[in-house]
């Protein structure tokens, strides 16, 4: 079974930590004045946003290529919605136009690509998280 490891740091001087994923790096961080925070990068609901969409970004990448088409714009905005105390995501909401370089319909790309995407249907099973 596949998975992935990732490692958070603290940034030296900051309250701000640095996460890595091979050779890729994010910066999780809290709005300026919030907590020590700085703003010096995401915070967890923006993070979450990303992995959505930046997950379908990918699978419709791939999914086009096994329908031998080709991307040749893509826009991908993700609205999550947040509720409670502590604050959890109750839904998300993307917003997607693609363009195929054919000029045909991409609704049958998006339909697949939206039917694979892991980080979609992880958080629409929903599954457990543990604090070791």
């Amino acid at each position: 079974m596949p998975s992935i490891t990732i490692d958070y740091r603290k940034i030296d001087g900051t309250r701000a930590a640095i996460g890595r994923a091979g050779n890729h790096v994010v910066v999780a961080d809290r709005p300026d004045g919030a907590a020590g925070g700085m703003g010096l990068g995401f915070n967890g609901g923006q993070l979450l946003a990303l992995a959505l969409g930046g997950c379908f970004c990918n699978d419709i990448q791939y999914t086009a290529e096994e329908m031998n088409e080709i991307v040749s714009d893509l826009e991908v905005s993700v609205t999550l919605e947040l509720t409670g105390d502590p604050l959890i995501a109750t839904s998300a909401a993307m917003r997607v136009r693609c363009v195929l370089t054919s000029g045909g319909d991409p609704g049958p790309v998006l339909e697949r690509a939206a039917a694979r995407s892991t980080v979609a249907n992880s958080l629409r099973a929903g599954f457990d998280v543990t604090v070791l």
